[in-house]
């Protein structure tokens, strides 16, 4: 099967790609881009191509008050659409979901939401994003070690120089990794363990959605309104 190269830079909003393009090594990220534009035409790939930089497209580095850092997509057909944690209206919440959803209702007081996308977060500056973008159909981790990992570190390193206050929630030991890389003071850093089920302790309890309002309350900004999940 013919592969169609791939400019994943070109992928990007105008305003992430420069944003983006200062903390990446070209040639990496051209082996990405050969690696990604493979999988797509030979294997099951989520999520959906066209899904790939939802996250970048909902969400404008100026924009963004909170960055939510998981592992990599969901690897089941029908779930992932860009956004980590995220699936579309009408779609099973997976167990990672609901236990986020627990933390809500058990850290704000939040009711259930009525489905599992998360678009309205991203609509108030809310960054979802996986520290792997892609992943191959029941295969988790399938796409690790191949290049994203710098992409997301670029994410990151592009949101630490940022005027205003971020704050980065890292859910999981792929996201706790990125820690080191948040060096301007005036962020924000808070670290818990993976929201899936298999995970017995670390983020239940660990109450990110008050936490990470009170750091943009004392930074002046305004807060998120975690109880506004579907777009």
């Amino acid at each position: 099967m013919a592969v169609v190269p791939l400019d994943l830079l070109a992928l990007l909003p105008d305003e992430w790609r420069v944003a983006l393009t200062p903390h990446l090594d070209p040639a990496r990220t051209a082996a990405l881009a050969e690696f990604v534009a493979r999988e797509y035409a030979t294997e099951t790939v989520f999520p959906p191509l066209e899904d790939l930089f939802s996250a970048y497209r909902l969400c404008s580095p100026q924009a963004c008050r909170v960055l939510i850092l998981g592992q990599d997509p969901y690897h089941r057909a029908g779930q992932a659409h860009g956004l980590s944690f995220s699936v579309r209206e009408g779609v099973s919440v997976p167990p990672s979901l609901r236990n986020v959803f627990k933390e809500l209702g058990e850290d704000l007081g939040v009711p259930k939401p009525r489905s599992g996308n998360l678009d309205g977060w991203a609509a108030q500056g809310v960054l979802l994003l996986n520290s792997v973008l892609t992943v191959r159909q029941a295969t988790p981790g399938s796409h690790a070690n191949r290049g994203w990992e710098e992409f997301t570190d670029a994410t990151i390193r592009a949101l630490d120089v940022a005027p205003g206050r971020v704050v980065f929630l890292l859910w999981g030991g792929y996201a706790r990794k990125k820690a080191a890389l948040v060096t301007n003071p005036q962020h924000v850093v808070l670290e818990a363990g993976h929201p899936s089920p298999m995970n017995p302790r670390g983020f239940l309890g660990s109450r990110p959605f008050s936490a990470a309002n009170k750091a943009l309350a004392d930074a002046g900004l305004p807060t998120i309104d975690w109880e506004r999940s579907a777009g």
